[in-house]
């Protein structure tokens, strides 16, 4: 009887000791950090259960000891509520941070820059690029962009999308992130619409756009911009065409090489200005709010031209005499900085 006695008294002893280690294995794996030496991005699925968790990060080389990680689920519920999603694991992560994270459900954003002088061909091709976007645009007509987007004015599609870093999820289709971007340019426009001066000789806020496009692509100076406003409108006002390259280069499409040519100015499109009069029909890219802002509120100056200075601005003229000149000066600084 005594021998039974103490061969139970010994049994209990080394279960005690086998769950000591084994709890001190789980404690070590749950505070040790993840094998991976960079940030890395993972994807759990809808329906993973606690085993199949285990496999895939011991697959992708993520933790180690895999028994030992179902053990841990089980000493800490708590930490297999986890729900699926896209996360972004970090090297100094720990395994429980790891699973806090999983059970948290806040998962990876991604960045995706919408910059000021783009067209909306540009930004389709971009959310094409970028990863973990769900595509659900069939094609990229502009048509079908503001049909997908149900557009308050389906014809104002070009310069309508406001540029800025948008952050996504994974799986976040490309209509829900322009529909964002369209919104938001939507109430910035307004704001600047409502905020104009007086006597601007736009008929709706798309020329708005339109006038804040062309001055997007002519300077990228923050001062100038108002200035650059203010000879467009000058000459609309006069009736004056306003004879600027980066409508002639919109109208032009893929035709455009990279050079203007006289045959090019002198080619009539619905976006040459320096063949019809007055505003082209739409935008010719995305503004941004400096350049809707220089729309609303141009300076006043009695300038009628400009022209690249060769140093990073532009020299404004009121005749055609002083901007001939100060074309010449251009076309000399330009030589001297190629003969240096």
């Amino acid at each position: 009887m005594k021998k039974m006695l103490s061969f139970f008294l010994l049994l209990l002893v080394m279960l005690g000791v086998a769950a000591g280690v084994g709890l001190w294995k789980v404690r070590q794996l749950a505070d040790s950090k993840l094998l991976i030496e960079q940030e890395t991005i993972f994807t759990l699925q809808a329906g993973t259960g606690r085993q199949a968790l285990g496999v895939q990060l011991y697959d992708e080389k993520i933790i180690n000891r895999p028994r030992v990680f179902q053990w841990l689920l089980r000493v800490e519920p708590e930490l297999a509520n986890f729900k699926a999603g896209t996360y972004r694991f970090t090297p100094q992560m720990t395994v429980r941070d790891m699973l806090r994270l999983l059970a948290s459900g806040k998962e990876a954003q991604f960045p995706i820059r919408f910059i000021e002088g783009m067209r909306l061909s540009d930004l389709l091709k971009q959310l094409r690029e970028a990863p973990y976007i769900r595509h659900t645009l069939k094609d990229d007509r502009y048509a079908t962009v503001a049909e997908a987007l149900k557009m308050e004015h389906p014809d104002w599609v070009e310069g309508w999308f406001y540029p800025d870093t948008w952050m996504y999820t994974a799986n976040t289709s490309d209509v829900a992130l322009l529909k964002r971007a369209h919104q938001k340019m939507v109430a910035q426009v307004d704001a600047v619409w409502k905020d104009r001066i007086d006597g601007l000789p736009y008929e709706d806020q798309n020329q708005l756009v339109t006038m804040a496009s062309i001055i997007e692509k002519e300077t990228a100076v923050a001062v100038e911009r108002d200035q650059v406003a203010s000879v467009f409108i000058n000459r609309l006002r006069i009736g004056m065409r306003l004879q600027t390259d980066p409508t002639v280069i919109y109208g032009m499409g893929e035709r455009y090489d990279g050079k203007l040519s006289r045959k090019d100015l002198e080619t009539p499109t619905p976006y040459n200005t320096y063949v019809i009069s007055g505003m082209p029909p739409g935008p010719i890219a995305v503004p941004g709010l400096a350049s809707l802002t220089a729309a609303a509120h141009p300076a006043k100056t009695p300038y009628l031209y400009f022209v690249a200075d060769g140093k990073g601005g532009h020299a404004f003229s009121t005749n055609l005499t002083n901007h001939n000149k100060a074309v010449r000066n251009y076309i000399r600084a330009l030589k001297d900085k190629d003969g240096q």
